[in-house]
């Protein structure tokens, strides 16, 4: 799942760089996402069911800068699973933004099983929660991936509406990380992708 959103994250840029609309590049990265989801080799979904995954319509509102505060020296930790099972992370800094002149704060965090990989060695994993979950979108919340390369002067883009559904809000079977309580919005995040209708 890291090489597919990464590989994303390539796609996105390049679409940018070739003058798209801002709702161009965002439909053609869902485009991509769906076929790299279809190719993955424990695809959560088959083909037919591709027309039960949906996205909220693209809105620029939930694509904002947000100051980027690392935090070193942060002590590893265990982040449940829906599985059960655990899995060992570290903080590796917050980010402050602000939605409707209300400042909010995000927790990124690195895979300390993928930090001994370089091809992911600069990957950093933002699972959270807000108050569209159960209702819109999936109750165990979503993602949104990020490089600490997308780190520059202190700030990073953070695009709500690239955030997406873990494999288990799809299927049963997968050990998806379950956004810790310091990472639940009190605002609803009506952007990226909407619960899969099963």
């Amino acid at each position: 799942m890291k090489t597919l959103l990464i590989g994303l994250g390539l796609f996105f840029m390049a679409l940018a760089a070739e003058g798209q609309t801002y709702d161009d590049t965002i439909a053609l990265f869902r485009k991509k996402y769906i076929e790299e989801l279809l190719a993955e080799k424990r695809a959560p979904i088959k083909g037919a069911q591709v027309d039960r995954i949906s996205f909220f319509k693209a809105n620029k509102q939930y694509r904002l800068w947000a100051e980027f505060r690392e935090t070193p020296g942060s002590t590893p930790f265990m982040i449940p699973t829906h599985s059960g099972k655990q899995k060992p992370y570290r903080q590796y800094g917050t980010l402050s933004f602000r939605i409707q002149g209300t400042e909010y704060v995000l927790h990124a965090y690195q895979g300390m099983d993928l930090l001994k990989d370089t091809t992911y060695k600069d990957y950093l994993f933002i699972p959270f929660r807000d108050r569209t979950n159960y209702e819109s979108t999936y109750g165990g919340g979503r993602y949104i991936d990020l490089s600490i390369k997308d780190i520059v002067d202190g700030k990073v883009l953070l695009d709500f509406n690239k955030c997406y559904n873990p494999y288990c809000a799809y299927s049963d079977g997968f050990n998806c990380p379950i956004p810790p309580d310091e990472n639940t919005l009190q605002i609803e995040i009506p952007a990226g992708e909407k619960a899969f209708t099963h």
